[in-house]
């Protein structure tokens, strides 16, 4: 009977879908599901959803614990073979609040700000030493377990578990699976695919469609003669903009698409969120400050969906798009499947650094999870990877060291942000948001 361990359980529709998933694969629905979370509110009410799946759609055969505050995490740990990880270090506010009021005050605007830019470092900083901690106690209470990451920044979580510590760990995202069906999609070609098939493989959100092909056809040359041709229309139109815009305009002029969004990606570079270029706010329609937007939304919406889920009945689900049930059937039955995973660089990707965390395809069986040989990426893809992995790996550095000297270098070098501003604003920034945080993050020196 496999143990899985959810961390961060009070996010209760995420974790509904894993551990739904888990409860509706044969192999696993005998397991042992313990749900950790801080807030004894929230957990209470995962522990009531989840409780509601067991009972309706497992036959009461899952064992479900839940365990509150740091003082029970160990217990809840002890002797599991997988950890899944989905927290999120300060919430909505004060932290993420925090990650944009303060560079807005210098003028440095961000779209996300989870995974990379001044937004993306701070968050790192806040989450980097939660994820170490998690790992000491399972270094002592289930050292063989695995670690699976669903938290961003990805990279930076993934790669300094596997720099510092001896669990077990892969990053999973979300934007891998449905690449290439979705920018088909919105070409008009997916309904002429017969034999659709792809080669994805860069960082986490900065992940490249390598190739693209209806059988051995290469459907390139038209996506990029339809998506100029769209293109041309959108930036022209005044209202009737996709949503889209930034990653086709990129494919255009880098030669290949992008796993993530193009919201993410405007701030990932230093081409699109320029203030000496305001029109191009609008012309590829960037949403400025849309992950405040979008927590906010996600606040009303939790009320909203929390009546419905705790309002009696049975709760629904079905199979959802996630990899952990999955990869844990795999690693405990050893039938083997693929993923999009994130693993250190073991000479997967050879013009990318050792250390960096790459995403690429993956093979899940019994005896792990093994990444692919992709070898050199085209040269101007991985010059854009390495832009992103520089500012990781200092991240990385300054959580590992606590030296806050790192936190300025990664800063620095970040693209967006010294696209905008000078070396002395961004450090006066970065020491703003230092001090903003308070207890949130360690002492740097």
């Amino acid at each position: 009977m496999a143990k899985i361990v959810f961390m961060g359980a009070g996010s209760t529709v995420f974790a509904k879908n894993v551990i739904g998933d888990c409860m509706l694969t044969p192999s696993l629905k005998e397991s042992e599901i313990a749900l950790y979370d801080i807030d004894p509110i929230r957990l209470k009410e995962s522990k009531m959803v989840m409780d509601n799946l067991n009972e309706n759609f497992n036959a009461g055969r899952a064992v479900i614990k839940a365990y509150c505050g740091i003082s029970q995490r160990r217990a809840a740990l002890k002797g599991a073979g997988y950890v899944v990880n989905a927290i999120q270090v300060g919430g909505y506010k004060p932290s993420t609040v925090i990650d944009f009021e303060i560079p807005r005050k210098y003028g440095l605007r961000q779209t996300i700000g989870d995974t990379l830019g001044i937004g993306g470092i701070f968050r790192g900083l806040r989450t980097m030493p939660v994820v170490l901690d998690f790992a000491r106690d399972m270094e002592a209470v289930c050292p063989d377990a695995w670690f699976l990451n669903y938290t961003n920044p990805m990279s930076m979580l993934t790669g300094v578990l596997l720099q510092a510590t001896s669990i077990k760990t892969v990053g999973l995202c979300h934007s891998v699976e449905g690449c290439a069906p979705t920018v088909l999609k919105q070409l008009g070609m997916l309904e002429e695919v017969k034999n659709l098939n792809w080669k994805i493989a860069g960082i986490n959100h900065q992940a490249w469609l390598l190739e693209v092909r209806d059988g051995k056809k290469d459907l390139y040359p038209e996506m990029k003669r339809r998506a100029e041709k769209l293109l041309n229309v959108w930036r022209k139109s005044g209202t009737n903009k996709h949503s889209n815009m930034v990653r086709l305009y990129m494919m255009l002029k880098f030669g290949y698409y992008i796993t993530e969004s193009s919201e993410h990606n405007a701030e990932y570079n230093m081409y699109f969120i320029k203030r000496n270029y305001p029109g191009l706010i609008k012309e590829f329609n960037i949403p400025l400050d849309e992950y405040l937007k979008r927590c906010v939304s996600q606040v009303a919406g939790w009320k909203k969906q929390r009546k419905e889920i705790l309002g009696g009945g049975i709760v629904a689900h079905e199979r959802s798009g996630e990899y952990g049930a999955g990869i844990i059937e795999a690693l405990e039955t050893n039938k083997p499947i693929r993923i999009g995973g994130n693993v250190l660089n073991k000479g997967f990707i050879t013009n990318l650094p050792p250390k960096a965390v790459v995403e690429v395809p993956c093979l899940v069986y019994g005896a792990g999870i093994e990444g692919s040989y992709i070898g050199d990426l085209p040269e101007q893809l991985a010059g854009l990877n390495r832009a992103m992995i520089n500012v990781q790996q200092l991240t990385i550095e300054a959580a590992l060291t606590g030296k806050k000297e790192a936190i300025y270098h990664a800063a620095y070098l970040d693209p967006h942000t010294a696209s905008e501003l000078s070396l002395d604003e961004i450090a006066d920034m970065c020491d703003d948001l230092i001090k903003a945080h308070g207890k949130m993050l360690p002492k740097y020196r």
